[in-house]
């Protein structure tokens, strides 16, 4: 096997794994249904992660690389302005979590209901990674007295919670907006241009230095 096969078989895993998490739970989760469903065998998932919970953060990891990196461009980004950089972090998150729904439910839930301290671990660390970066955008917004002076923490609170809040109470939503559950296509799409307008319209009135008091 070659290593590019190698990591094609990896990645593979990964997918399956993060499909029967968040439909089964982690802990309804076997890794023999997780070898089965990729069609692999269990000494392989023993050498590519060593154990279950491994695996999880290996995901959990694997989600979060891109992210990252998104952050620390946009963060560096001199030729967008503090307002362009709050809108395209909006969209990113929107979209991310939205598309990626069955990731962010693992999350959500993995965190709240883990009992490996590990893993509760690695969850919190990749998120103060990412925050940091858009602290930093807040930051400067702030210097350049484009923002005015808000709990950022709470900012930011604010606006995860309500892509969360849509994500996680996905059932309600598609009956208050008349969109059928089991169409993820169109949950996304008549939800995700709606949430970031609405979003982007809370954060320039909450931001805005103008409306400091």
């Amino acid at each position: 096997m070659t290593v590019q096969e190698k990591a094609d078989k990896r990645e593979q895993i990964l997918q399956v794994a993060e499909q029967l998490f968040a439909e089964q739970g982690f802990d309804g989760t076997s890794v023999r249904d997780i070898a089965q469903h990729a069609g692999v065998n269990l000494a392989m998932i023993s050498y590519y992660f060593g154990s279950k919970e491994k695996l999880l953060a290996s995901l959990i990891e694997y989600r979060s690389q891109y992210t990252i990196g998104l952050l620390e461009e946009l963060s560096k980004d001199e030729k967008l302005s503090p307002w362009d950089k709050m809108d395209k972090l909006v969209d990113f998150y929107v979209d991310k979590i939205l598309t990626n729904h069955r990731f962010h439910n693992i999350m959500t839930h993995t965190y709240n209901t883990t009992r490996s301290d590990d893993i509760r671990t690695l969850i919190t660390g990749l998120k103060l990674r990412n925050f940091e970066q858009i602290k930093k955008i807040i930051g400067d917004g702030q210097r350049k007295k484009i923002f005015r002076k808000v709990d950022i923490e709470l900012t930011m609170g604010s606006v995860m919670g309500s892509i969360s809040q849509l994500t996680l109470s996905r059932g309600l939503y598609c009956s208050l907006l008349r969109i059928d559950a089991t169409d993820d296509e169109s949950y996304i799409k008549k939800v995700s241009q709606r949430l970031k307008t609405h979003l982007k319209q809370l954060l320039h009135a909450h931001l805005d230095i103008k409306n400091e008091e």
